[in-house]
């Protein structure tokens, strides 16, 4: 049986941009590599694929939700890979199938609609700092050394076979158990990073690939989110002008040498 796209209902902003008030996007980790700036300075830089993203559904806070947000989905996949809620939402807002969504909070949702494109292009620019936020490479079951950067235990003087063991766990008596959150071995990586501040170096808003200076959590093909950054760029300093007056040891005003009378002898 063959799909057809007949009565597939098209959003009224289908293909439309959308506003470029929502400084985020959604995207797949290229690689790295390195660019010279116009200074002459040679950077490592991570590669993303930015976008384009589609706008899914628009929540306002006078509406059901009680929030004002923007649904994005990105990169398009076979419709028997989502579900069919997953789907018909997508479908309602004239979309074919996309398997990733993020949510961004919005302080106002005017100009946006269900079925907008969200691009790169006017976006971010060189200069800009963003945050990104993606999972980290998975490097399966470790142990304490590895995973925590326990120094292990001495292979001398009486030890046997414990120079990587992660040492006592817990006491006996007073106790008798392990407390939660104990350091061990087990599962690393595979846990939601944030990599925070850093500039775009390059925009190529017609291949969609935004060049962010340093690297990005997660493995080439991963998925990551950008967005505008919340830390301080700029810390405000206060500038006190210096005062002529100086004080000694004992808090004594010095005069100026120009302001010393001369003494006659």
């Amino acid at each position: 049986m063959t799909e057809t796209t007949e009565n597939k209902p098209a959003a009224p902003a289908a293909g439309k941009p959308a506003p470029a008030t929502l400084r985020a996007l959604l995207g797949e980790k290229v690689g790295m590599t390195q660019l010279f700036t116009p200074e002459g300075e040679l950077k490592g830089v991570s590669v993303v694929k930015a976008g384009p993203c589609s706008v899914v559904r628009v929540k306002k806070a006078d509406g059901p939700d009680g929030y004002n947000a923007v649904l994005v989905a990105f990169k398009e996949v076979r419709e028997k890979s989502l579900n069919k809620p997953g789907l018909g939402e997508l479908k309602k807002a004239g979309l074919g199938a996309l398997r990733h969504q993020r949510e961004f909070r919005v302080k106002d949702t005017a100009g946006f609609e269900p079925g907008q494109t969200l691009t790169l292009d006017g976006r971010f620019a060189v200069g800009d700092y963003v945050d990104v936020q993606a999972k980290s490479k998975a490097s399966g079951f470790q142990g304490a050394m590895k995973r925590h950067g326990f120094s292990g235990l001495p292979a001398s003087h009486g030890a046997s076979d414990k120079q990587r063991s992660p040492g006592s766990l817990a006491s006996r008596r007073s106790l008798g158990k392990v407390l939660s959150g104990q350091r061990m071995a087990g599962r690393t990586g595979g846990e939601t990073n944030t990599t925070t501040k850093l500039a775009v170096i390059k925009v190529d808003a017609v291949e969609n690939l935004i060049y962010l200076h340093g690297p990005v959590p997660g493995p080439a093909g991963g998925i990551v989110t950008i967005i505008e950054t919340a830390a301080n760029l700029k810390k405000v300093k206060a500038i006190v002008k210096a005062s002529g007056i100086k004080k000694d040891k004992m808090g004594n005003i010095i005069a100026p040498a120009a302001d010393k009378k001369k003494v006659k002898k």
